[in-house]
């Protein structure tokens, strides 16, 4: 009996079978797992900083993917698949990483430039320069109770001591303290009524806000000192970008047909 086409036969299918067997981490239960999600894993991994490509990673994340398809596999086996509350995690899983992989994407196809960058850091100084107020304030119920406090103050009070009846129960206990200010920040007619004073000054009347009837005083003033755009670069660049998606968003959302 001739067994040479028989051996040839089976070096043959040994050539072809290779490629797709190194093509795989690792086969479970007939389900093979890819080695191209070893790769990604690992590229994540050292990405991170968390660890360098070697055999030893290679062979931890290889043990964890079998790990998980194990698992995986008993999940759909016991029907878990189907449950309501799976699927429904599943697709806003799905739709996050399509989300993620468009907005990606997206941010490498529109670069943001200096001159964006610029443009935003100086926004953020228009917002934020000038001068910061450190304030106490004591909050009142109506426009009698505040002048009453203005009047004890005339007197001699002490503010931090009249802030304890303060309506505004998270700083009464601090003697009003509302810390450093900018009135960019405020709404403006609580700006308004401290802007003009000087440190040690209270308000002559009360501003009165959603939250009642305010007291100010101005325990400070100091010029803003802001990081300097180097500084806040890739944070401005962020911001930019973050922009240019909402943007994005925002178009598509007009051009969809929403019923």
């Amino acid at each position: 009996m001739n067994l040479k086409p028989a051996r040839l036969l089976i070096a043959l299918i040994a050539v072809v079978a290779a490629p797709a067997f190194a093509q795989n981490v690792a086969v479970v239960n007939g389900k093979a797992i890819p080695s191209a999600r070893l790769d990604a894993m690992v590229k994540q991994v050292v990405a991170q900083g968390r660890d360098q490509d070697s055999p030893k990673l290679r062979d931890a994340i290889k043990k964890q993917l079998i790990g998980q398809e194990v698992l995986v596999q008993e999940a759909t086996k016991q029907g878990y698949d189907k449950n309501a509350e799976v699927k429904a995690a599943l697709e806003d899983a799905r739709q996050q990483i399509l989300v993620n992989a468009l907005v990606m994407d997206y941010v490498k196809k529109h670069q943001v430039s200096d001159a964006e960058i610029k443009a935003e850091y100086d926004a953020f100084v228009a917002q934020n320069g000038g001068k910061q107020y450190h304030l106490r304030h004591i909050v009142t119920e109506t426009a009698a109770d505040a002048d009453a406090i203005i009047a004890k103050l005339k007197g001699g009070a002490k503010f931090e001591d009249l802030a304890k009846t303060s309506k505004d129960t998270g700083t009464a206990a601090n003697g009003g303290d509302l810390d450093w200010v900018n009135p960019k920040s405020v709404p403006k007619q609580f700006a308004d009524a401290f802007v003009g004073l000087n440190k040690g000054q209270v308000t002559e009347k009360a501003v009165q806000t959603p939250n009642g009837f305010h007291v100010i005083k101005v325990d400070d003033v100091r010029d803003a000192t802001l990081p300097s755009l180097e500084e806040l670069k890739p944070q401005v660049a962020n911001e930019v970008a973050r922009k240019k998606v909402m943007a994005y968003q925002e178009e598509l959302v007009k051009k969809a047909k929403v019923q």
